[in-house]
């Protein structure tokens, strides 16, 4: 069920309020922490939290 692994670039459902909405996944586990492309912020979610709000994934981190 889980397409994301760390080094993806994912869109969230809502934007962060610097205005982007692209997140780089840092680390995964039983919480996700992403990256805001747009300010540099980090988060952490947990996993179930983080599954409800992706879009989907933009990019894969093999594919870059």
């Amino acid at each position: 069920m889980d397409e994301f692994e760390v080094g993806d670039v994912v869109i969230m459902k809502k934007g962060h309020p610097c205005g982007e909405n692209r997140w780089h996944i840092i680390r995964t586990g039983a919480d996700v922490k992403i990256k805001c492309l747009g300010c540099g912020r980090i988060i952490m979610l947990p996993r179930q939290e983080f599954v409800k709000k992706l879009k989907k994934v933009e990019q894969k981190m093999n594919e870059a």
